[in-house]
């Protein structure tokens, strides 16, 4: 069933028109000029817009200026008298999806259009979804459980894989706890994808990646004018994923104020968007994530309370990979199956020693740096088979310094940027992740140790 929003002002067919769409099963909100249409189209959300041309007050081709504006995917259709070429034109150059002249010869012929353009948009939807899907849902691999890529068969794994399978059916918060690069947003997305929701989108906010201004417009939207930049209606991650799940990673990070915002909107399930006043109801799962220990924050008041247990309902912790280095084998092969195949190169072959030395490392950014280091193996060898040799140097040798590299005729800058990252892996591991605490270790400001994370790829 759809909904649509059909703006006719002659009664009489606006009444015909609504009782044939409703007996096509389609929810039907039918007005009679093009600013209540366009005033309901700002409060609700629609499937379609049915609009005629001829209108006092304001016309057709206005109405499908004024929605595209609240919702750029919104498709319409425009009905008019005066079926000539200028205007069908014009209606499909504002994003009418089609148009239909009247008197109908048939309101057949009207249920048509309409049902060909439901179709269409259906057939998008569900495009966009199975792209959506696909991009993060894998080939499964010859392990004992597998959810897309999160990969692995030693104990402390099959127990995630244990609590996905049973958490994936129910509508209940889940708080994720993880160290950075651990899987938290594929485990959150395996338990979306799995759940009965997985139809609907799956939106991520990274609430620590964002300001509290641009945080609060990305969550509840906004209203065009609300503020500088603010040139049109937009709707929030929250509006975006009704009927679907919400994953709000780093959620630690966001500010008490944005928190108090956030806890009315968790409780009542409804929001207004910045700069609005009308109230829109929201249908959302939360799965939530942080590398951080909120217990701590709310005894320190940097975490409302009350909002911890909104979203700690069901918590579940992901083992950092020095915790289940018998998994690193089954990542190692199956990261080399997946780079391999993307960047177009045949399959390596990693040599026992060359593994030896990848499952002695500690691995302060977790399956995430394991990753980027066989990707970055992968593009630098030059043979099927990747031996001691073809690794960073960090892992071959962690205990070696400056001047042992110095030695062995390594340049100066490649020789400090590499005994820089020893420092940086030895400050993520003692800090078990979190970090502000690796930050205040090395003497660095947040931000900077942010910069070399990602320079080193270990984030």
């Amino acid at each position: 069933m759809s909904k649509i929003l059909l703006i006719e002002d002659n009664e009489t067919m606006r009444d015909g028109m609504s009782q044939f769409l409703r007996k096509s099963d389609h929810e039907v909100i039918a007005v009679s000029n093009g600013p209540e249409g366009v005033e309901l189209c700002r409060k609700e959300s629609f499937d379609l817009v049915i609009t005629d041309y001829k209108m006092e007050g304001m016309n057709g081709l206005e109405v499908l200026d004024a929605v595209r504006e609240i919702d750029e995917e919104l498709d319409s259709i425009l009905i008019t008298a005066y079926g000539t070429i200028d205007v069908a034109v014009k209606a499909m150059k504002k994003g009418a999806a089609d148009f239909i002249t009247k008197p109908f010869s048939s309101l057949s012929e009207f249920g048509l259009k309409v049902d060909k353009v439901l179709k269409f948009r259906q057939a998008r939807q569900a495009e966009k979804r199975l792209g959506e899907e696909n991009q993060y849902l894998r080939e499964e691999i010859d392990i004992q459980y597998n959810f897309g890529e999160i990969v692995g068969k030693s104990e402390s794994m099959l127990k995630v894989f244990d609590q996905i399978k049973k958490v994936a059916k129910s509508d209940s918060s889940v708080l994720i706890y993880g160290e950075s690069g651990t899987g938290k947003e594929l485990v959150a997305r395996a338990i979306h994808f799995h759940s009965n929701r997985k139809d609907a989108p799956f939106v991520k906010v990274n609430c620590g990646a964002l300001a509290e201004g641009v945080l609060e417009s990305e969550l509840f939207g906004h209203e065009k004018g609300s503020f500088t930049g603010a040139t049109r209606r937009r709707k929030g991650r929250f509006e975006l994923a009704h009927r679907g799940t919400i994953f709000l990673d780093e959620i630690g990070d966001v500010p008490l104020a944005t928190q108090v915002k956030l806890l009315r909107v968790l409780q009542e399930r409804e929001l207004e968007r910045v700069g609005g006043e009308d109230t829109i109801s929201i249908d959302v799962r939360i799965i939530s994530a942080t590398n951080k220990n909120l217990i701590e924050m709310v005894t320190d008041e940097e975490f409302r309370e009350d909002l911890f247990y909104r979203l700690n309902i069901i918590p579940l912790e992901l083992p950092p990979l020095r915790e289940r280095k018998e998994d690193i084998p089954y990542l190692v092969e199956h990261f080399l199956r997946k780079k391999s195949s993307q960047l177009n190169k045949k399959q390596s072959h990693i040599t026992p020693e060359a593994m030896q030395e990848l499952s002695k490392y500690v691995w302060p950014g977790n399956v995430r740096e394991l990753e980027n280091v066989i990707e970055r193996t992968v593009v630098l060898s030059e043979n099927d088979e990747i031996g001691l040799n073809d690794l960073p140097i960090l892992l071959n040798d962690p205990s070696r310094t400056t001047l042992n590299l110095l030695h062995e005729d390594m340049p100066l800058v490649e020789a400090l940027e590499d005994l820089e990252r020893q420092l940086i892996a030895r400050a993520m591991e003692k800090s078990k992740g979190v970090k502000t605490e690796a930050a205040r270790i090395l003497g660095l400001k947040t931000s900077a140790l942010y910069y070399k994370l990602e320079k080193y790829e270990m984030i």
